[in-house]
């Protein structure tokens, strides 16, 4: 079996009085392997991705109902030369689709990790009721973040939200335990269809706190739209107007615009007051 190339460094001896062909031959090794010398990857082919996911959420959140071919004619517009496959494999990358309704042409292969969406015709009556959680992109001036954000549906309060650097599920979870430690358990959690909320990690925490686990239904665009119209407020309010240059610098951002959506901005839904005086005024006039 030919070893790796680190390994063909190790073990030929170019001042060796063996010729290297005649090592490689005892060794079993290919000759051309001992020349091989890893390359990093093109940094402008890096700059380019993150430029063009940059503009593939800027489209994404203008137009959510955008797909690959519209986001495409977006960008050649822009005067980017590229295809559709490139478009597609960077919106996979950033986990979005469209978000209109359509029917499901492709066969799931997880359907089994699939749970019922809970909340058709579900009346909500108290804060912790019920909860969404999605992730969404975060363009920085160099590279990229992932938010996952928790939105009460009867205050409208964000209840939690953590910035990372991947999509992992991990970053999920953590998101819920500390607003589960911050805000008490919801009685039902909502999602997408996405790889995270379809987890067994993901599954086995509800479960744990005794949280019913909801997910959209299929052709059910619309069943988590509260929190992707939050994502959408942010971004074109603080994120597209600035730029940020360190992971830092956006949590503090993200941090402070969070505070203010609770506690300042009020809504016509709730009767023109704001999520925080919804959620924990409820509390109190239980108490």
């Amino acid at each position: 079996m030919e070893k790796s190339c680190l390994n063909c460094q190790t073990l030929i001896q170019r001042d060796n009085r063996l010729s290297v062909r005649r090592q490689c031959e005892l060794l079993g090794l290919n000759r051309s392997s001992v020349y091989y010398a890893p390359t990093e990857p093109d940094e402008a082919y890096r700059l380019l991705d993150d430029e063009l996911m940059k503009r593939i959420d800027y489209w994404h959140t203008k137009c959510p109902y955008f797909g690959s071919r519209k986001i495409l004619d977006k960008l050649r517009k822009e005067g980017y030369g590229i295809g559709r496959k490139k478009v597609r494999r960077l919106m996979c990358e950033m986990g979005i689709t469209a978000i209109y309704p359509k029917i499901n042409l492709s066969k799931r292969n997880f359907k089994e990790a699939v749970v019922p969406y809970l909340l058709r015709n579900y009346k909500v009556n108290f804060p912790n009721q019920v909860w969404s959680i999605d992730i969404t992109y975060i363009p920085m001036r160099r590279g990229h973040m992932y938010l996952t954000a928790i939105i009460d549906w009867y205050s409208r309060k964000i209840v939690g939200h953590h910035l990372s650097d991947t999509l992992d599920t991990r970053e999920v979870l953590y998101a819920v335990r500390e607003s589960v430690a911050n805000h008490g358990i919801p009685s039902i959690l909502n999602s997408d269809q996405g790889s995270q909320f379809t987890s067994d990690d993901y599954k086995k925490l509800l479960q744990e706190y005794g949280i019913r686990q909801s997910m959209d239904g299929k052709s059910r665009w619309a069943d988590n739209i509260m929190i992707e119209r939050w994502f959408r407020s942010l971004k074109t309010e603080a994120i597209y107007p600035n730029e940020y240059t360190s992971p830092r610098e956006l949590r503090q951002l993200i941090n402070g615009y969070v505070r203010d959506y609770n506690t300042i901005r009020s809504h016509k839904s709730l009767d023109y007051k704001v999520p925080n005086e919804v959620y924990y005024g409820a509390f109190a006039n239980i108490a």
